[in-house]
């Protein structure tokens, strides 16, 4: 059994950004689990309007 894992995981949010506005937009996780429980996001990632990967750092989540 390993103690140590990573687990990728995608989900439908709404971001905002200032050129576009709000977003519904794919997020993607990746986080690591100790013992099944999760406890660091390693990276989070999205995908656009036009299909390109970006970090999450230039959009805010929308509330």
């Amino acid at each position: 059994m390993k103690l140590i894992t990573v687990k990728r995981e995608t989900k439908n949010e709404a971001r905002f950004t200032p050129k576009m506005g709000v977003l519904q937009t794919k997020v993607t996780y990746i986080k690591m689990l100790f013992l099944n429980m999760p406890f660091k996001t390693v990276h989070k990632y999205r995908e656009t309007y036009y299909g390109e990967i970006k970090d999450c750092e230039d959009c805010l989540l929308r509330a």
